[in-house]
């Protein structure tokens, strides 16, 4: 009878447990994620370098490339394709028109951010790979302009408006070179405010790591409500559960008194107060009447005296 309620109760006691466990391995693992988050980040900067150096100038491998290295930091963040990001949606207006943002990233509660890395470092390619001060400074400025540029045409865009994204009012707009990000933030420092004015967030892999590891950090918290919503519901039905089982050996309880009263009395007849059964049977030994095995002397001692026959 106890056997389910208990199998219950442990189920209970070890989604709890692993509740909470999982929560207090995150935080021990905190600070092995971020080392692990820069060591990433180091890594992609030094193929990013790289990269620029043989790119020569190709916009097409540039923007693949982008979103190669984009792709890489949203999975080392935790998050999941097909589940918290996807990429590379078509999404039709109704007015024969197509937009594919590079990449959306689910929020809890419906919510969506898109992230563009179709930015072209062509301008930043031509600085690193000149060592002329006028060369350089000239590409600065057609760096800077290239951002600029950018972030108007994907201003245009308006994808917190696009049928079927509830995006945020902005939009990552990442720029997969580290060094290039801080180039061109140095140089015109209100490229930022620029870029917020349009909805438009410029990133780099160290910012945007903490962005979706922020993201990621909101799905574990929902995923934790949810087990919580889950752990509370389970509970109720556990006290539910308990509740009539209390009021079940209640009520067994009432019936075992009842029994064991009905035995006393029953008893009573049997074996004390004149005239008992027992008394009665035997009296009928010791009129000579033979049977087969006697009764049990405990109870023919607890009887009274011996009942006697009227004549």
């Amino acid at each position: 009878m106890l056997s389910p309620f208990r199998e219950q109760l442990e189920g209970f006691r070890q989604q709890v447990q692993q509740s909470f466990g999982e929560e207090a391995k995150e935080r021990h693992t905190l600070a092995y994620e971020i080392r692990q988050l820069q060591q990433l980040n180091n890594q992609m900067t030094k193929e990013t370098v790289n990269l620029t150096r043989a790119l020569k100038g190709d916009n097409k491998i540039q923007g693949n490339w982008g979103e190669t290295i984009l792709a890489r930091i949203l999975e080392a963040s935790g998050l999941r394709k097909g589940s918290e990001f996807e990429t590379q949606v078509s999404i039709n207006t109704g007015y024969n028109s197509r937009y594919q943002p590079d990449v959306i990233i689910r929020l809890p509660e419906g919510k969506d951010v898109v992230v563009d890395a179709k930015m072209s470092l062509v301008a930043y390619e031509n600085y690193f790979n000149s060592d002329d001060p006028d060369e350089q400074a000239n590409a600065i400025k057609n760096h800077i302009a290239s951002i600029r540029n950018h972030m108007r045409i994907l201003s245009r865009k308006d994808y917190h408006q696009l049928p079927g994204v509830r995006s945020l009012d902005y939009v990552l707009m990442f720029i997969p070179i580290e060094p290039a990000y801080l180039l061109a933030l140095k140089e015109s420092p209100e490229l930022l405010d620029e870029g917020i004015k349009q909805n438009i967030m410029l990133v780099c892999p160290s910012t945007l790591l903490v962005a979706v590891r922020t993201i990621n950090n909101l799905w574990r918290y929902e995923r934790q409500g949810q087990n919580a919503q889950e752990i509370a519901a389970k509970a109720a039905k556990m006290y539910d559960k308990l509740r009539l089982f209390v009021e079940d050996m209640q009520l067994l309880g009432t019936s075992l008194d009842k029994a064991d009263h009905a035995y006393q009395s029953a008893m009573k007849r049997l074996a004390e107060g004149r005239g008992n059964l027992i008394s009665q049977a035997e009296s009928f030994k010791e009129m000579g009447v033979e049977v087969k095995q006697p009764i049990s002397p405990q109870l023919v001692d607890k009887s009274d005296k011996p009942y006697c026959a009227e004549s």
